[in-house]
């Protein structure tokens, strides 16, 4: 075998092998269902402390605060986007605050205290059965 055989050879492996994972790549997509209604967690669990903490949810981290009784579910990614520490839902004052730099968050998840520098990403939530569900806004 000639050395430029062999070299056309070699190339067209590499290409070859290197095609599925091509076309794995341009045919990932997000999958429509983190777009839609997630269940996060059960009214129960909810209603036991008022808040409802998912780190591995489908849609990502998410906070849940309210009951089931109520009309107003607050549902936020609980990462602080300062430093990626995880916020704590105050309820006496009506806010997420950071517990490692002293960030501050209101309940819409828009910053009132940096140093975080943007808001929160926040999250439709309803009581569907017995089901805490969340959908990204």
């Amino acid at each position: 075998m000639k050395r430029r055989d062999f070299i056309n050879w070699v190339g067209l492996g590499l290409i070859a092998s290197s095609l599925p994972v091509a076309i794995a790549a341009c045919s990932s997509q997000t999958p429509s269902a983190s777009r839609d209604w997630q269940t996060v967690g059960t009214s129960a669990e909810l209603d036991k402390t008022g808040q409802l903490l998912v780190k591995n949810s489908p849609v990502g981290p998410v906070l849940v605060v309210g009951t089931s009784k109520g009309a107003n579910l607050t549902a936020v990614n609980p990462t602080c986007t300062h430093a990626g520490c995880t916020v704590a839902w105050k309820a006496e004052a009506k806010k997420f605050a950071c517990p490692c730099h002293g960030s501050e968050y209101g309940s819409d998840g828009k910053v009132l205290k940096g140093p975080a520098p943007n808001p929160l990403t926040t999250y439709t939530a309803k009581i569907e059965g017995n089901s805490v569900v969340v959908k990204p806004t």
